[in-house]
């Protein structure tokens, strides 16, 4: 059977299911009795088991497993705290949602760092190629604030306090996430395009401090927070070619719905990254700038955390599926 006669086939029960827990009418709360509801139920399971095992589309996926999770808690009574549904997905559901989409996870990735890491490779032999991408104002900037001779590192002039270097993080940091995010709406063109400019700033800034010597007090403050904010821009950049990619191939659906469905499970992963872009300016604000560390104590601990999200990402959530 082919996915567009399995929905012909089935949609009629799901469009009951929908009006069953929207419940807007009284008609709507009339639409199943009580008795129906178990084998109801059941056959809704197994519209969701069949989409899996033939590997129909990832949106018709996705809106019946949330149908089945939807059906469930309005079933049983089982309606999360809102503290509950966030360690749920965290617990699982966020790094098995990442293992699902690791094609476009994947691309984000090269799209990002590997501009970046060939900039910062070029800048060594050629410094001036730094110029290309970033202005001359912007890398006298960066300078001061990575001068060895600072007493407070990653600081630019007005900002006094941590709380404050925090939100300026975040803001900046957000920033880039929801460019990443939001370019997909052009086609997946403007994720790609911000993946590959914020990865040559980035490299050509880091390429020019370590050509300069800036290395301890550079590698040193970026080190604990690296792994997080690189992982979230990654994750944004690759929401946003999940937008691109259900409008160039929305596949048997209308463009509109593809988007619609596509976008739902976008925007979870674009969560998940936003909340990782916090935690490492978190990091950035309170413990990268620390002069009394010493910086191979910062390395030893960027590291581990590189080492503990990857883990995380490829462990984590192993026992269920993503939502």
């Amino acid at each position: 059977m082919t996915e567009l006669q399995f929905v012909r086939l089935r949609q009629p029960a799901w469009d009951a299911w929908d009006r069953w827990m929207a419940r807007t009418r009284p008609a709507d709360r009339e639409a199943m009795a009580p008795a129906e509801l178990p084998s109801r139920y059941r056959a809704l399971c197994l519209d969701l088991s069949l989409a899996r095992e033939r590997a129909y589309s990832t949106p018709l996926v996705e809106a019946l497993h949330q149908r089945v999770l939807a059906a469930h808690q309005r079933i049983y009574g089982a309606r999360q705290r809102r503290q509950a549904a966030w360690l749920t997905f965290f617990a699982g559901e966020f790094p098995a949602l990442v293992r699902r989409e690791w094609r476009a996870v994947l691309l984000a990735a090269a799209l990002f760092l590997v501009p970046l890491l060939t900039l910062l490779a070029v800048v060594q032999r050629a410094p001036d190629a730094v110029y290309l991408v970033v202005p001359a104002g912007q890398i006298g900037l960066t300078e001061a604030m990575y001068a060895p001779e600072n007493r407070h590192l990653g600081r630019p002039p007005g900002a006094t306090t941590e709380w404050m270097m925090w939100g300026l993080y975040v803001a900046n940091n957000i920033r880039i996430d929801f460019q990443c995010f939001a370019g997909g709406i052009a086609f997946g063109l403007g994720a790609v395009f911000f993946l590959v400019y914020n990865g040559l700033v980035i490299g050509g800034i880091a390429g020019h401090l370590t050509r300069i010597g800036y290395v301890e007090t550079f590698w040193g403050f970026v080190a604990g927070h690296s792994a997080l904010e690189l992982m979230g821009a990654t994750l944004s950049g690759a929401a946003g070619l999940m937008i691109g990619g259900a409008l160039i191939a929305p596949g048997r659906l209308m463009r509109a719905d593809a988007l619609v469905a596509r976008g739902a499970v976008a925007g979870r992963l674009l969560y998940g990254a936003v909340v990782m872009t916090f935690l490492a300016a978190f990091v950035e604000a309170f413990w990268s700038p620390m002069r009394g560390v010493p910086p191979p104590v910062k390395y030893l601990v960027g590291a581990a955390l590189w080492l503990l999200l990857m883990l995380y990402f490829t462990m984590v959530g192993r026992a269920r599926r993503a939502a």
